[in-house]
């Protein structure tokens, strides 16, 4: 089967309590740009993340989430001198943290950096067609240019809420010379 895979940039999803100290009293996050996953969406919003080398200016995905979380790729970390392990989004049991500066505050989080692990977004009908279930990894094959790689360590994630597609980070795209999105061939 067919999937759609997507550059997922570095970002940070941010709880509705650290948008307010981030931005102000009734501060909402403004859509820029509606992404893949239904609902999704680039913000213009941004904030700089700093860690103990460094700091980045980071792009807010909206809508806002429970927890505060930063998705880096490898590299980003290093250069702000986190070690951030690769998760599942969400997963933020025992992950370091960080500090955000925003237009109108500050905000420490002691846990919540992660780098994302690659992924395929289904819907159940979408898993049903591909023969995978939830939790269930895999890997990708792609071939652009004649230069082919193949992604293992691909977990199925499975909700009505989803739509198909492939998530990895820019230094995975990197590896593969990706232009943009490109499909690659689920292998079981």
């Amino acid at each position: 089967m067919k999937v759609m895979v997507e550059t997922s940039a570095r970002h940070l999803h941010v709880s509705q309590e650290d948008l307010v100290t981030l931005f102000g009293e009734g501060a909402v996050l403004s859509n820029k740009k509606d992404l893949s996953q239904p609902g999704q969406f680039a913000t213009n919003e941004k904030v700089e993340v700093v860690g103990p080398k460094g700091s980045l200016k980071m792009s807010i995905l909206g809508p806002v989430r429970p927890e505060t979380q930063v998705e880096l790729a490898l590299t980003d970390a290093r250069k702000l001198g986190i070690t951030a392990p690769i998760r599942e989004s969400g997963d933020l049991a025992g992950t370091p943290g960080c500090k955000l500066v925003g237009p109108a505050g500050e905000v420490e989080i002691s846990s919540g950096v992660i780098i994302a692990k690659r992924h395929i977004h289904f819907n159940p009908d979408e898993a049903k067609e591909a023969g995978v279930v939830d939790k269930q990894v895999v890997s990708v094959k792609l071939n652009y240019n004649d230069r082919s790689l193949i992604f293992g360590d691909v977990v199925c994630r499975v909700s009505p809420k989803y739509a198909l597609a492939m998530h990895i980070d820019t230094d995975e795209s990197n590896a593969a010379g990706l232009p943009g999105t490109f499909d690659g061939e689920i292998i079981l």
